[in-house]
């Protein structure tokens, strides 16, 4: 999920074990706490030169289990040395600061294996990625009421039974709505299913995941020997079929996906991508087919794509933003899927 996201569910977590003692302190550990593993970014980019690997390591191990545990232990006691002095100590425990960053450190990758992405739970011992794409990177229905409990819990003393009964309707309400994504998640992909039977689409195995910012709006992708079929369904549709497809040919054999680098690439994209050729001789259009379109008519429009280019006989990539005219509106950018949002 995005920052803002795991920062109010870090912050949730460090008020359901030290809110009582410390007051509205708890929430900023907690948002430390629920922050670190991002930090993987920065990692990553520190330790690989190449931005494939880079990208590769963001939700591997200090998205882990593994990482929670030992996070939580050499966390817990560094924050404890730092605050139990002067007028605070023995006010809390070394118990709780490890509670602590265990709950915010554990809690962020089980939230993000919801989101496609994909969360490396059990690196180091396996790189399988969790993904049960039922919601997307960013979902404000998700964020904004919980972040508006917390927000107002914050004006009530820590011993106030009022502050409690805010944050479990914080994490309640979010909880609730978590779990309708993932009914929401198993109705659309029977919707997926028999549309693809329907259309006499032969496939190997298909995906389905929400469109940013909402949970209507679903977008689909199945794959067979030589192409991709990829289509939207709105939960606002009046029909329960999909009869508009756009395929979009493989084209893996354009690079030598056996190389150490683009085979990681397609590890990544969970083997669902397509490479065009770009207007640089030496580059490649790679599109990362997991993710929507950003107009559900046109199939080259895919978000997530980049510029795959030999660099000194080692493959590596740049991002390639879609083409959007300078004085673009949010209507004329997403004005398509928002169309496609209301049902047809």
């Amino acid at each position: 999920m995005d920052s803002l996201t795991q920062i109010v569910l870090g912050a949730a977590c460090g008020e359901a074990v030290l809110g009582k003692k410390i007051g509205n302190k708890a929430l900023l550990f907690g948002a430390i706490g629920g922050t670190i593993p991002d930090f993987d970014v920065f990692v990553g980019a520190l330790l690989h030169s190449n931005e494939i690997q880079a990208m590769a390591f963001h939700r591997g191990f200090m998205h882990s289990i593994l990482f929670s545990v030992i996070g939580a232990f050499t966390f817990g006691w560094l924050f404890f040395k730092l605050y139990n002095k002067g007028k605070r100590k023995q006010t809390t425990i070394l118990q709780d600061w490890q509670k602590l960053f265990f709950w915010s450190l554990f809690t962020h990758p089980i939230l993000d294996s919801f989101t496609p992405y994909g969360t490396q739970l059990f690196s180091p011992f396996s790189d399988y990625r969790v993904a049960f794409n039922t919601i997307a990177v960013v979902d404000p229905l998700y964020t904004i009421p919980f972040l508006i409990s917390l927000i107002v819990l914050m004006f009530f003393k820590r011993t106030q039974i009022k502050r409690k009964l805010w944050w479990r309707t914080g994490v309640i309400v979010s909880s609730v709505y978590l779990l309708l994504t993932v009914f929401n998640k198993f109705y659309v992909s029977s919707v997926y299913r028999s549309s693809l039977e329907t259309n006499a689409i032969k496939f190997k195995r298909f995906q389905t995941q929400p469109t940013i910012f909402n949970n209507i709006l679903w977008y689909g992708v199945a794959e067979n020997d030589t192409a991709y079929y990829v289509a939207f369904y709105s939960l606002l549709d009046n029909k329960k079929v999909i009869t508009d497809w756009a395929k979009i040919d493989k084209q893996h054999e354009l690079l030598p996906m056996s190389d150490e680098d683009l085979s990681t690439l397609a590890w990544f994209s969970n083997n669902y991508f397509s490479i065009r050729p770009s207007e640089n001789q030496n580059e490649f259009i790679y599109s990362d087919l997991r993710y929507p379109l950003l107009d559900p008519n046109d199939a080259k429009t895919s978000l997530f794509t980049f510029r795959v280019f030999n660099n000194n006989g080692r493959w590596d990539l740049k991002n390639n933003r879609p083409e959007i005219n300078e004085d673009a509106s949010f209507s004329s950018v997403f004005g398509a899927m928002i169309d496609r949002l209301k049902g047809k």
